[in-house]
C-alpha cells in the first residue's frame, strides 16, 4: 500500500495552521491547563519542545493527508470527517488511557484532547480545501 500523491504545500500549511491553533488554545486555556497539572507558574521552555511539536505536526498532517486521500474524493467534508475519526479512534483514546495511568485530572484530558481535536479539524479543513 502506498500513499496517493501528497500535496506537500497542503501538508506544510496544515501543520502551520495546527501549530497556530495550539498556541491560541493553550493561550486561552493556559491557566486551566496549569491548574490541571498542579503548576503554580508557567514552566520555562527552551525552543526544543516547540521544534519537536512542529515536526510532529508535519508528520500528523502528512499522515492525515494520506488517509484522506485513501478515502476517495477529497473535499473539506471528507477531510473533516476523517480528522474526527482519527481523533476518536487514536488520539482521545490514547490520551485517556495515558492520563488515567498517570492519575491526571480529567480536566487535563479534556483540555489536551480538545487541543488535538482542534488541530486535526484545522488540518483536515486545510487538506480538504487545498487537496492532497
Amino acid at each position: 500500500m502506498t500513499f496517493v500523491g501528497i500535496n506537500y504545500l497542503a501538508v506544510a500549511v496544515a501543520a502551520g495552521a495546527g501549530f497556530v491553533f495550539g498556541a491560541l488554545w493553550y493561550g486561552l486555556l493556559g491557566k486551566q491547563w496549569m491548574a490541571a497539572l498542579d503548576l503554580s507558574e508557567q514552566p520555562k521552555q527552551s525552543p526544543g519542545p516547540y521544534v519537536i511539536a512542529f515536526a510532529a505536526q508535519l508528520v500528523m498532517a502528512w499522515v492525515l493527508a494520506g488517509v484522506v486521500g485513501h478515502f476517495g474524493e477529497v473535499t473539506p467534508m471528507t477531510a473533516l470527517v476523517t480528522a474526527c475519526l482519527v481523533w476518536v479512534g487514536f488520539v482521545v483514546t490514547t490520551q485517556t488511557v495515558n492520563h488515567r495511568f498517570q492519575s491526571a485530572r480529567w480536566s487535563l484530558t479534556v483540555i489536551d484532547s480538545g487541543h488535538w481535536l482542534g488541530v486535526l479539524l484545522v488540518m483536515g479543513l486545510v487538506i480538504g480545501l487545498v487537496g492532497v
